[in-house]
């Protein structure tokens, strides 16, 4: 008779299973051919003329629409970038990821599940109608309820020590300190009417105990962080190394919480358009109105791009290219397994 194995024993036998499987890929390449296939993704797409920007958001106006840049870190921690890597914007909806995972931290996914629960509303990110459907319920932590609502259960024994919970989380991932744009954070603030209303909707469902405003207000704070491409690739590759920062060597997220993380990602992480993202490359992903997006080969790489003109569906249309066709030369979609 098979004895069951229990929950941490099989996630240590499925994280064996990746870094057999998965690192194959990368690992047959060498340093210059993974730079190779980042420096053909930035040639081909670096004259592509399609999208708008985010015009509300003022780092993104200044930056303008030719910004360009593509950064990649490994499980190892080497670093390969190309184009604009030092450009810097706010975090937006990326910030979702990593505050989960603060959440996660600090309560487990559990919580997390049995609240805003995890699967995808169906309806815009921002739908006001999704919570009205659920009563605030099945409000995945990747669109905006449903952060929000992740941004209220981050414990600390002060609003001001919560924030800096959320920013030191961040700055861990990222492998350097973070700031907040104040210029973003006003700018936000003046036009966060919608959220506000997603916050007091949550709140008369029980699933934000109290002051809405005050978490729709830090939530727009976090959202405000500034980073740079080769900050995103690092906090990617912080999920592709099991929560360990791979330059740094810092462990930031308990391993046991990053295949939840991950799924989560996959669900909801391009907006309307996460199924259409999923199906091209089997990459979990975050994006973000600023024009970034970070993308996770599990036990491999983190890749991320920035670029602001955005998709109908509010995704960079360049970094959406540039991740695909780096992850289709490097072997990246975890699905994409070979016969023994």
């Amino acid at each position: 008779m098979q004895l069951p194995l229990s929950q941490s024993i099989r996630r240590a036998v499925y994280a064996l299973l990746w870094l057999t499987v998965g690192t194959t890929a990368v690992s047959a390449q060498t340093g210059e051919e993974i730079q190779a296939a980042i420096d053909r993704a930035y040639a081909q797409y670096r004259s592509l003329n399609e999208g708008t920007i985010a015009a509300h958001n003022p780092l993104v106006v200044r930056l303008g629409p030719e910004v360009f840049g593509i950064a990649l870190v490994t499980v190892e921690g080497d670093i390969y970038t190309a184009g604009d890597a030092a450009a810097e914007v706010s975090l937006a909806s990326i910030s979702k990821v990593f505050t989960m995972a603060l959440v996660f931290q600090q309560s487990g996914p559990e919580v997390v599940r049995s609240t805003v629960g995890v699967d995808a509303t169906g309806m815009r990110y921002n739908s006001v109608a999704a919570i009205e459907r659920s009563e605030g319920r099945e409000m995945n932590p990747m669109v905006n309820a449903g952060a929000i609502a992740l941004t209220s259960m981050v414990s600390g024994e002060s609003r001001e020590h919560v924030w800096e919970k959320i920013l030191d989380t961040y700055s861990a991932f990222a492998g350097r300190p973070l700031a907040m744009s104040e210029e973003v954070y006003r700018a936000d603030t003046a036009s966060n009417h919608r959220n506000r209303a997603i916050a007091q909707l949550m709140h008369a469902y029980g699933i934000i105990e109290a002051d809405p405003i005050g978490a729709c207000e830090m939530y727009t704070r976090q959202c405000a962080i500034t980073v740079n491409i080769r900050d995103l690739a690092i906090m990617a590759g912080t999920l592709a190394n099991s929560g360990t920062n791979p330059v740094t060597g810092t462990p930031v997220l308990e391993p046991d919480h990053v295949p939840e993380a991950l799924a989560v990602m996959a669900t909801a992480g391009l907006y309307d358009d996460a199924g259409q993202w999923l199906f091209q490359t089997g990459l979990p992903a975050k994006s973000g109105v600023s024009g970034g997006i970070i993308a996770v080969s599990p036990g491999r790489f983190g890749v991320a791009a920035l670029s602001p003109p955005l998709d109908g569906a509010g995704n960079s249309v360049r970094a959406q290219r540039a991740i695909r066709d780096i992850s289709a030369a490097l072997g990246g979609n975890p699905y994409d397994v070979q016969a023994r």
